[in-house]
């Protein structure tokens, strides 16, 4: 990983970096997990019905299989950084967790990683749901294709992404069934649990 540089210096490879990148989003995604459960209980406090929860599991799975196939893919195959892909890559990776903590942000205890209602709360239209229907599935989005190029893992950012357009296809779909019946038809309103 490491190779002796001159006056006695480490100089760290790519595929170390790499691998710190992708342990700090697996550490990211597990504080979520913790802001999620919380929410979860304060909604379940106040009535929360769950929707949908069939695919949730398969969803995690994935997303644990991204972080996976990106170490998996780099250490195996050993493709490399390549600069003109890798920044932007990472660029992306960043904003879209600055898009996703936005979100959660803006939903305070609203905000889940399942689908959750409260009954009789008022959808927020603040933050990026001014501008989004669903802007947390954004930034999964991107950061599912582009934290495997941050190291060229091209293979785990095609899979990612096909398994991901089709569960996002059932998940918003249940979640827009779930706020058509429960929450209260607000026009300007947009979603706010996802």
């Amino acid at each position: 990983m490491c190779r002796a540089c001159p006056a006695g210096l480490v100089a760290v490879s790519s595929t170390a970096w790499f691998t710190l990148l992708v342990v700090a989003v697996g550490i990211e995604r597990l504080v979520e997990l913790v802001v999620a459960r919380r929410n979860l209980a304060w909604a379940r406090r106040h009535g929360a019905v769950e929707f949908s929860f069939g695919h949730y599991p398969s969803m995690v799975a994935l997303h644990v299989l991204l972080l996976g196939g990106c170490l998996v893919e780099v250490w195996l195959a050993d493709p490399p950084f390549v600069p003109w892909l890798g920044w932007p890559m990472l660029a992306l990776v960043l904003a879209a967790q600055g898009l996703r903590w936005w979100c959660i942000g803006t939903l305070g205890k609203q905000w889940n990683t399942r689908i959750v209602i409260v009954p009789g709360m008022l959808l927020n239209s603040g933050g990026p749901y001014r501008y989004l229907r669903h802007p947390n599935y954004v930034a999964v989005v991107v950061e599912g294709f582009a934290l495997p190029l941050v190291h060229t893992a091209w293979v785990t950012a095609v899979l990612f992404t096909l398994g991901n357009a089709v569960l996002l296809a059932v998940r918003i779909s249940a979640e827009n069934r779930a706020l058509e019946t429960v929450a209260p038809s607000v026009p300007e309103t947009r979603a706010w649990h996802d």
